[in-house]
């Protein structure tokens, strides 16, 4: 008998202008199930599943393969996935836009090689063959949008300081007119976004990032027509920069990723000015720190990292690293805590996390959405401990 609100799986199948065929290949795959299979084994769809398939579509437009597409889709339909889910995807499809037209101008320019030399110039091809290659890519970078946009959100949704993290961070950069400034790390731009306003016109800004679909996302969001910004991919441990360029270098949480850290303090020391100052946020030991209590809590073998980053470079250890190289270091804090009212962003902010949550929360992502609800229905609160050392070039 059929359920009210339910779709027959060639009903479903029709109303996403899909084949049959393709609907049972995914249940087989196990990234669409039906959300109702009768005694008989009809198969029944409901509106949610629809949200699924899109992204499973949309993805699959743009080259992932079904094993990728499984790991990176969440069995959520909650708005707050969805919403993050199409901002993601839209990236994507811009950055592939982007692709194409290199590999359009990649082939233009090796055909008229051609006709003008009558032979093959192998640096036009070998430039091809990369460009076509760069799907492989898309999944790095989805993830990593996914979870830098994830640990955002949360933090912008339930932060009580009402200043806001990049806000106070660039009242602590003083920035005036005539400056010169780089950094090092930059994400998709978010604290430039966020300060745009509130830029003197006569500043130049160099944006970097070992992430060239980072950059892409910053110069997009900050938009590519404003001159006082420019655009680089490099690794900071080795800044193609010359020496006493920059007033300030700012590295926002970036420090304790860094595989030689007495490196990149040497490299950001050559490139700053006499008296530039360098601004590196971190974190202390308490930092977020119910939130692993929470998930061992549902499950004792979760550990979200297996690095803890503040013992390579945090708020308690910090400042003995930076005085090797600087003449002053001082700590500033972001005072600051999250009281988390609703379990979609936390529970994101949780699947985003370097360790191996998604070995023991995938298969139980209906229990742990119960367990993570019933823990944020009174508020959740969270400790925040983080903050900027600001130090200061001979």
């Amino acid at each position: 008998m059929k359920k009210t609100g339910y779709y027959s799986s060639g009903v479903f199948a029709r109303m996403a202008n899909v084949t049959l065929r393709t609907i049972r290949y995914y249940d087989k795959q196990d990234i669409l199930k039906p959300s109702f299979v009768s005694e008989g084994g009809a198969r029944f769809y409901t509106d949610k599943d629809f949200a699924r398939l899109q992204q499973i579509l949309l993805l699959k437009y743009l080259g992932f393969s079904l094993e990728d597409i499984r790991e990176m889709l969440i069995d959520d339909t909650d708005y707050h996935f969805m919403l993050n889910s199409l901002n993601i995807q839209l990236k994507l499809v811009q950055d592939r836009i982007e692709q194409m037209q290199l590999v359009e101008t990649a082939i233009r320019d090796t055909s008229e090689a051609i006709k003008k030399e009558h032979t093959i110039d192998w640096n036009h091809m070998l430039n091809l063959i990369h460009l076509t290659g760069m799907e492989k890519s898309l999944k790095n970078q989805y993830q990593n949008a996914s979870n830098i946009s994830a640990r955002i959100n949360l933090h912008h949704l339930y932060s009580q300081n009402q200043k806001g993290w990049f806000p106070w961070i660039y009242e602590q950069l003083k920035v005036h007119g005539g400056m010169s400034l780089l950094e090092i790390g930059c994400g998709d731009g978010a604290l430039w976004l966020e300060n745009i306003d509130k830029l003197p016109k006569d500043v130049d800004i160099l944006l970097s990032d070992v992430s060239e679909g980072m950059l892409r996302d910053a110069r997009r969001a900050i938009g590519a027509e404003d001159g006082r910004f420019s655009y680089q991919v490099f690794d900071c441990h080795q800044m193609p920069c010359e020496d006493r360029r920059f007033d300030l270098v700012i590295a926002n949480h970036v420090l304790f990723y860094c595989g030689d850290i007495p490196k990149v303090c040497r490299e950001v020391l050559r490139v700053l000015k006499p008296g530039g100052r360098f601004f590196c946020s971190a974190y202390g030991r308490n930092h977020m720190k119910e939130v692993s209590g929470l998930v061992q809590g549902f499950d004792d073998r979760i550990v979200l990292s297996a690095n803890k980053l503040y013992d390579r470079f945090g708020m308690e250890n910090g400042r003995n690293i930076l005085s090797k190289y600087f003449a002053a270091c001082e700590w500033r804090q972001y005072e600051d805590c999250l009281m988390v009212l609703k379990p979609e962003p936390l529970i994101s902010y949780v699947l985003s996390c370097h360790g191996n949550q998604g070995q023991y929360i995938t298969e139980r992502y209906k229990e742990f959405r119960a367990f993570v609800k019933r823990k944020t229905d009174r508020g959740f609160r969270i400790t925040k401990e983080a903050g900027l050392f600001v130090c200061e070039a001979d």
